[in-house]
């Protein structure tokens, strides 16, 4: 029996058990999300799944299937929605699902986001998507319900709302940083052209100041004057992806060939947050 099928026979029968996997077994961490309370949420791609650090210690917090069109087989962003709990967008089926400890996941959609990419959610509730396979940013009430289009940008990665209710868009697009009304009526370039190799996630520090991710140059940029700002480059991110902020950690990052999330101190050096240091 070769050593991967053993590995699989030992997380089956962990997850059997009810028992954790260690902390090194991330495997592929695309987002990641914090809520009020300081507990950090994964979305592991290859688990698939989802992860939950808190009080220094990392666990499995929904396990989802190998098999295809089934929830969070294809897991690939996180949000916290305005009463704590947790959002996650599943190209799998097509789906984004509010989570909540033990209880299935339940689809809010009725399928009707094809490629969730990114989730933002505004201040009255109201869910917001990148769709990657149609180039829509769409909507849908809190409780769950029909989708709305309300914008047409292409390959949004990224998104976030900032304190006056705006909603700022990271995109492969001609400009690589839009921003939106709160009304959708009006649209600004924020970065214009293409300075990000492949940017990634888009969030928001404490202070109202926006980061970018980008993956291909291994850079977190700082959007805080005409021209965005290299906050730290190269190691030890290998390909930064999803980003999030915690008054308690600071801005988190994820990346999946580092199998790590990382956050940034008030110097801009990355630490290595989960898995934890041993």
């Amino acid at each position: 029996m070769n050593r991967r099928i053993c590995r699989r026979l030992v997380v089956a029968v962990c997850l059997l058990a009810g028992a954790s996997l260690d902390a090194q077994d991330m495997q592929y961490p695309l987002d990641v999300a914090v809520d009020d309370h300081g507990t950090v949420y994964i979305a592991d791609l290859d688990l698939p799944g989802v992860w939950r650090f808190a009080e220094g210690k990392l666990n499995i917090y929904f396990q989802g299937q190998k098999k295809f069109r089934t929830p969070l087989n294809r897991v690939r962003c996180l949000a916290i929605d305005r009463e704590g709990k947790l959002l996650a967008g599943d190209s799998a089926t097509r789906e984004v699902y509010r989570l909540e400890g033990t209880a299935a996941p339940v689809p809010l959609t009725k399928g009707g986001v094809g490629i969730p990419m990114c989730l933002a959610v505004a201040a009255d509730g109201t869910i917001y998507a990148s769709d990657l396979e149609i180039h829509r940013i769409v909507r849908f009430p809190a409780a769950g319900g029909d989708v709305e289009i309300v914008a047409e940008v292409p390959a949004v990665r990224g998104m976030a709302f900032d304190k006056e209710g705006r909603l700022w868009v990271a995109s492969h697009g001609p400009d690589a940083v839009l921003r939106f009304s709160p009304d959708f009526q009006t649209r600004e370039t924020v970065v214009s052209g293409r300075p990000f190799q492949f940017s990634h996630h888009l969030a928001f520090a404490g202070n109202g100041v926006p980061y970018v991710a980008d993956g291909y140059a291994k850079t977190i940029w700082k959007l805080a004057g005409a021209e965005p700002q290299i906050v730290h480059q190269g190691e030890p991110f290998k390909n930064p992806v999803g980003l999030a902020w915690s008054e308690r950690f600071g801005l988190l990052v994820a990346d999946p060939h580092q199998k790590a999330v990382f956050r940034l101190s008030a110097d801009g050096k990355p630490e290595r947050l989960i898995p934890p240091t041993q």
